[in-house]
Order: C-alpha cells, then structure tokens, then sequence
C-alpha cells in the first residue's frame, strides 16, 4: 500500500445525482488503499443544499470554507470556516448553503460494504 498525498483540487468534482448546485470529489477511497473509510469533499453553490437524508453511520464533518446551516431533527445549526461536526447514525440531516460565496466541507464516512458489519454489531447490541 502507497502513501497518497494529493491537493483536494487535482480529484476530479463530480456532480452528485439529483441534487442540483452540489459536488463531490472522493479524495481518499477505498481504490487508494483505504479498507474502511473514504474522505470526500462536497461544494455547495449558494441557495443549494445536500438531500434531507438519513443512514446508519456517523458523519464527521469539518467545514473549510462559506456559511450555511446543517439542519437536523435536534435543530438547525450554523456552520461556518473551522465548524466541525458531527451527525450520529440514524438522525435526519441537511447541508444547506446560506450564503453568498461557495460552502466546502470535508466529510468522512465508511465504506457501503460496512453497511452489514454495522448490523451485525447492532444485532449484538453491542
């Protein structure tokens, strides 16, 4: 396994499916040589917004740069340069641009095949 050091801006943006005003570029995958995780950039244009989604994993999220919210069945909350976040497994979210300039955030989260891993340990109770 190789040691990948990479400028954010030299991974290809790709237009996320059905949502308008917002791309992704997958920084680290599992392709790298990551087994678990992937580290993706997201841009959001203003007024644009991720969909209102949940899922089993855990979000952590660190905004780089613009304003918006992140909204969440707890409350909306702002979001600004060096906010970080996290959204636990389950909890109902959005990320939403509020402001006039681009709003970039990195956010980590596992691989799909995990998905029956983390059952797994449900099922446990664990």
């Amino acid at each position: 396994m190789a040691v990948k050091v990479v400028h954010y801006s030299a991974v290809r943006a790709a237009a996320v499916p059905d949502v308008a005003g917002v791309t992704i570029r997958w920084v680290i995958a599992k392709e790298d040589g990551a087994p678990h995780f992937a580290l993706r950039v997201f841009e959001v244009q203003p007024g644009g917004a991720s969909p209102h989604h949940r899922h089993w994993w855990e979000h952590e999220v660190f905004i780089l740069d613009g304003t918006g919210q992140v909204l969440t069945e707890e409350g909306d909350f702002p979001l600004q340069p060096g906010t970080a976040v996290l959204v636990p497994g389950g909890v109902l979210h959005q990320f939403r641009n509020t402001g006039e300039g681009l709003l970039r955030f990195i956010c980590l989260v596992p691989h799909a095949e995990l998905e029956g891993w983390a059952g797994e340990v449900q099922a446990r109770g664990k």
